[in-house]
C-alpha cells in the first residue's frame, strides 16, 4: 500500500496524540508481536509501535519488516517510534484526503 505526501500528513496529525499500543522488545519480531499488531490494525487502523532499547533490529528495518508482515503502510518512523495504518477491511472510520 502507498501513501501520499499529503495522505502521510494527515495520518501523522491523528497519530500525534496517540499512545505506543505495542511495544518491541529484546525478541524483536515474533508470531504474537504480528498477531498483536493486526489486531491492533484492525480495531485502530492507524498504530504507534515502540522500539524498547533492547530491540535487536534496526529502526527502519524493523518498520519495514512489520508493514510488510502485516501488509500495512508506514506512514512515519520518529526516533524509535513508528507509525503504521492500514484501513479496515469492510468500514475505514479514518477517511484519506484524494
Amino acid at each position: 500500500m502507498e501513501l501520499t505526501g499529503k495522505q502521510k500528513r494527515h495520518l501523522k496529525g491523528l497519530g500525534h496524540g496517540q499512545k505506543p499500543l505495542v511495544l518491541v522488545g529484546k525478541d524483536g519480531i515474533t508470531d504474537a508481536l504480528i498477531r498483536q499488531i493486526d489486531d491492533c490494525l484492525l480495531a485502530h487502523e492507524l498504530v504507534k509501535v515502540k522500539a524498547l532499547e533492547g530491540c535487536p533490529m534496526p529502526r527502519r528495518e524493523l518498520a519495514q519488516a512489520l508493514s510488510t508482515a502485516t501488509a500495512s503502510a508506514l506512514v512515519q518512523v520518529l526516533g524509535r517510534t513508528l507509525l503504521i495504518y492500514r484501513p479496515h477491511p469492510e468500514s475505514p472510520s479514518i477517511r484519506l484526503p484524494g
